[in-house]
This record gives C-alpha cells, structure tokens and sequence, in this order.
C-alpha cells in the first residue's frame, strides 16, 4: 500500500482517463461500489488460494472481543457487481455495460507490479450469452492499450468448458479439477514440466498428468480444435471460441488474439471464454477476465449471464514507466507557465494575470512571494524554481512590460526570451 506523489498521481491520472474514455466509447456506464463488503459476499467466490487473501476486518464493538470478522475489504469489483446486479436489477436495463475503476486489497505477497493495495478497471456486459459481447470487451481492452502506446500484447484466451472437456477426457476426477486447473494457471511462472509436477503434488495419476499435458499440447492454434474428441460441454466451447475468433477479426482485438490451451485462470467464478493480456517483458498479465454466467445467481436466485475484462493499472503504469511511454506533459511539469512577481506588494496585478492565462485553459503557477524591492533577485529565485519545477515557460510583467503593454516570455529550454502585446499573449501561449 503505497503513497502517490504528484508526478505518480500524474501518471496514474492521464492512463486512468485514457480507459474511461474508451470505455465510454462503448457505452458503458461508470459504477462505484463501497470498499467494503459483508465478509459472506466474498467468501466462496474466488477459490481456495483466492478466499485466503482477502482482508478480513475485525468485528467491532460489542462482539470485538471474539477476534471473529464479519466484514471484509473489497477483493475484485466483479463480486461487488454481481451482488449490485442482483440487488437493482429492477432498476438496471435489460443489458447492462458498467466499467468501474477503484481500488482492492489483496493479502498478497508484494512484488514487482503486484501490491496489497491496486486498482483495476473493469468492464463488464451482463445480460447476454452472445460472442458479440466478448469480442466487444477484447475490442475495448485492445484500443486502450492501443491509445497507451502498446502495441506488442497478446491477448490469450480459453475456455472454462474446454478445459472441464479435456480434464474429463484425461480421466481426471471431477473433485480433483479445481486442483489441476490452478496448477495449470501457473505454465506462464513454472512451465510445462512443472505443471506436470504439481499435478502430481496434488494427487493427479501420472498416467492421467501425461494425458492431459499431450491433449493440451496438440491444440496449437484455433484449427486445432476441430481435431479433439470432446464431449458436448467440449463441442459447445470448440464453436464459442471459433465464433469469438472470427467476430474479432472485425475489431482491433483480432491481430493480438491467440488461443492458449494451458490459460486457466485461477478464480472458480468463470464458466465460459476466459482472456488474459500478456507483454513480453512483464511477468504476469496486464488483465484478465471471462465470463461468469452463475456467479450474479448466487445472489438473485436466477441465472443471468455476464462477462468482463480487467485492466491491472498498477502493472501498466509500471511497463510505461520502464519504456517511457508517457507523453512528457504528464511527467515533466505540473503547469505550462509560471507567473513571475516582478514587483513588490503587487500581487493583485499578477492574480490577476494568472487568473485570465486559467480561464484560457493553461495550467498556470503564480510564484506566491513578491521580492523585498521591485524586480530584486527575480532572476535568482524566480526563474531557479521554474526550472527546477520543470516549467517550460516564464511570463514577466515588469516595468517596461507594464508601460508598454506587453508580457516577456522567456523559454526556461533555451533560454530565448520574446516580447508579446499583453492582447495576444493568450493565443500566443496556447499555440
């Protein structure tokens, strides 16, 4: 859990608008959710590692004295939805877009681009079991990155259902699927060969482990499903995934989709297409998600579909950060101009100017401290903290600016120095 310094805010701030503005080009609509939830809301939702990390609050006031929790910190925004859904679904149209990015908390063990404190951006479709919808939430999490700066991720998917088909076609127990598909989840960190042994670490038959991991290799690609002998669970999931792949070829998603075998996902929740955005020089993803036909039922009591994608800001930021893709307004300078306070007791004349340089749009710095005497040391200290602040532009108004009519600009870069009438410097400043 981190503190945020202005120019991390910055950052934080420029990619946080770019996903919001794309999510609004999809017509979803914003949603926010309390930080905390009833403890029974969360648990049971995410699996056995997943229900671990949550962060359980302490009852309070009378009862404390029992160590017992009956509240918890929010660990994703999808269960908070889904119980949002059941409890307004009256109130919410008949298909539902909401995109949400707040924080979670997670009892996690902090590493690179992975911390106990994070925010997620969420985009999820309930309402409707059609493919259009997952291609449109790839789509969404592709022109993001897009307007970012990647242009190097993948964007893997799967399918909960294919990989209940190939786990029962390798005679694998049913009670032993959630253990083989966290193992699973971890071929990106340990590879085949260690998947292959936790699978036995966690009871799998060899024989079976061997059958699971040849089925697996063989599908190489989207054809390579037509060749699997599946069971219609399997079947229904080889067709969804076929059709996702051919509906995303008219997105901008379709260049960076591939089909990974072994992508598993680790929470229980999800029950059909499952997606995860990955880099080349990022362990872990950039998001992830699928989609989750029953989890809103264990709140309404009936089965509404609903599928999504999360963006992990604090990775972006941290992959950004290491390629410098920020745009350098966002990193460099807080304003775009500083005023100068050439003379002394005249504070009035520079708010004044400050005020009507913000009004046009600029982001201005007024230097808050007039000089002993008019003009003293203005050099020294004035222009010192405009270039130390990294403020690219210094406007004076002294006292043959003030006669003339006129604003000295100088360029803290350069160093050149330019006289515009006081009339044009708005227009000269914003071009």
């Amino acid at each position: 859990m981190r503190d945020f310094l202005p120019e991390d805010v910055r950052r934080r701030q420029y990619v946080i608008g770019v996903i919001a503005d794309v999510y609004q080009k999809y017509a979803f609509e914003p949603l926010e959710t309390p930080a905390v939830e009833n403890l029974e809301t969360l648990q049971g939702k995410y699996g056995e590692e997943g229900d671990r990390l949550i962060f359980k609050i302490l009852k309070r006031g009378e009862g404390a004295e029992t160590g017992q929790a009956d509240l918890a910190l929010r660990y994703d925004v999808t269960v908070p939805l889904a119980r949002v859904v059941a409890e307004y679904r009256a109130k919410l149209p008949k298909f539902f877009k909401r995109y949400q990015i707040q924080p979670v908390w997670r009892a996690d063990r902090p590493q690179k681009g992975r911390f106990r404190e994070f925010f997620q951006c969420d985009v999820d479709a309930i309402g409707s079991t059609s493919m259009t919808v997952e291609a449109e939430i790839l789509a969404a999490a592709a022109d993001v990155l897009q307007k970012l700066g990647f242009n190097d991720f993948k964007i893997v998917v799967n399918h909960r259902k294919l990989l209940n088909a190939v786990l029962n076609a390798a005679g694998i127990p049913a009670e032993l699927h959630g253990a083989a598909l966290v193992a699973m989840d971890k071929v990106d960190k340990i590879g085949v060969d260690g998947v292959k042994k936790e699978f036995a670490e966690r009871g799998l038959a060899p024989d079976a482990a061997d059958k699971l991991a040849k089925t697996l290799g063989t599908i190489q690609g989207v054809a390579a499903l037509d060749g699997l002998s599946l069971n219609e669970e399997g079947q229904q999931a080889i067709r969804e995934l076929k059709e996702l792949f051919a509906l995303s070829a008219h997105t901008s998603a379709g260049p960076h989709l591939e089909l990974d075998a072994y992508l598993a996902r680790g929470l229980s929740y999800y029950t059909g297409p499952i997606f995860e955005i990955r880099v080349a020089d990022l362990a872990g993803s950039l998001g992830g998600g699928g989609r989750y036909d029953d989890l809103i039922g264990m709140f309404s009591g009936e089965k509404i579909p609903a599928t999504g994608i999360s963006l992990g800001l604090e990775r972006i930021l941290v992959v950004m950060a290491e390629r410098n893709m920020f745009p350098a307004s966002v990193v460099s300078t807080p304003a775009d101009v500083m005023v100068v306070q050439w003379f002394a007791n005249r504070a009035d004349l520079y708010l004044a100017f400050a005020t009507e340089l913000r009004n046009a749009g600029l982001r201005v710095e007024l230097y808050p401290e007039s000089p002993a005497e008019d003009g003293k040391k203005v050099g020294d200290k004035q222009f010192k903290y405009a270039s130390a602040r990294g403020i690219p532009l210094v406007a004076v108004i002294g006292g043959d600016e003030l006669a003339n009519g006129t604003v000295a600009i100088k360029n803290m870069k350069t160093g050149e120095q330019k006289s515009v009438p006081r009339a044009d410097v708005v227009k000269w400043l914003n071009s």
